[in-house]
């Protein structure tokens, strides 16, 4: 079997003396999308932290392209090509639309440059001189993934992205995670807008008490939707 993008061996997280993750196991192979499905506290979030070490403890195993990232902290796992939206995005709004996108160090060659971000994100183009806090919710997500294109990381970590937004911003980053799968880009989504992630996802695992309960692909997902009802309430 050739080396995946993304391997989790039996990852356990913690927070204080919470045990959140209890052996999370899942494999994403270059060039997939995977999204993980739970309800809200049961893991998802968690499981993309503890990829990158943000959580108090962790043990198991994760392997990015077959190195090992359990012990290494977050800025080395970063440097493995490992690109992070959080749900908070992160925008700071003391910067211009344009020194949030070139604050962030390349992490690895092959990171798009500015303008061709712009050409993907045309709101952020018109907004190039605004600062942070002037741009709409949907335009921080656009400027939050954008950054993390920027870098050259091709393991694209996105919690909750379609939160909260416009429907139309949502079809714009849909759009984009398409145009992202063709360049070739893994991507792992923690997503509660099942209408979003469906169409999208290659793969879908679900989580349930910090353990993976299921898995199937998306030609299986017609087969799961009363399942997914009763589980997700989708």
């Amino acid at each position: 079997m050739s080396i995946a993008a993304l391997e989790v061996r039996g990852l356990h997280a913690y927070y204080g003396e919470s045990h959140v993750l209890q052996g999370v196991d899942c494999r994403v192979d270059h060039g997939e999308v995977v999204t993980l499905l739970g309800r809200n506290g049961a893991g998802r979030t968690t499981t993309l932290k503890a990829v990158l070490g943000l959580v108090g403890r962790r043990s198991g195993s994760v392997l990015i392209n077959g190195s090992e990232a359990v012990g290494l902290p977050t800025h080395r796992i970063a440097r493995l090509g490992v690109g992070y939206c959080p749900e908070e995005r992160g925008i700071y709004s003391s910067l211009s639309t344009e020194e949030n996108l070139l604050l962030p160090p390349p992490l690895a060659g092959g990171g798009m440059p500015v303008e061709e971000l712009y050409g993907m994100f045309p709101n952020l183009s018109e907004r190039r001189a605004s600062g942070g806090t002037h741009l709409s919710g949907g335009e921080q997500q656009m400027l939050a993934l954008a950054r993390i294109l920027r870098t050259g990381a091709k393991l694209l970590l996105l919690d909750e992205i379609s939160e909260g937004l416009a429907p139309v911003i949502v079809q714009a980053l849909s759009r984009t995670i398409q145009k992202l799968r063709q360049r070739g880009y893994t991507i792992v989504m923690v997503e509660q807008n099942f209408h979003f992630a469906a169409p999208l996802a290659d793969r879908f695992y679900v989580i349930e008490n910090g353990r993976i309960v299921d898995s199937f692909r998306a030609a299986e997902l017609s087969g799961r939707l009363t399942m997914l009802h009763e589980f997700l309430g989708v």
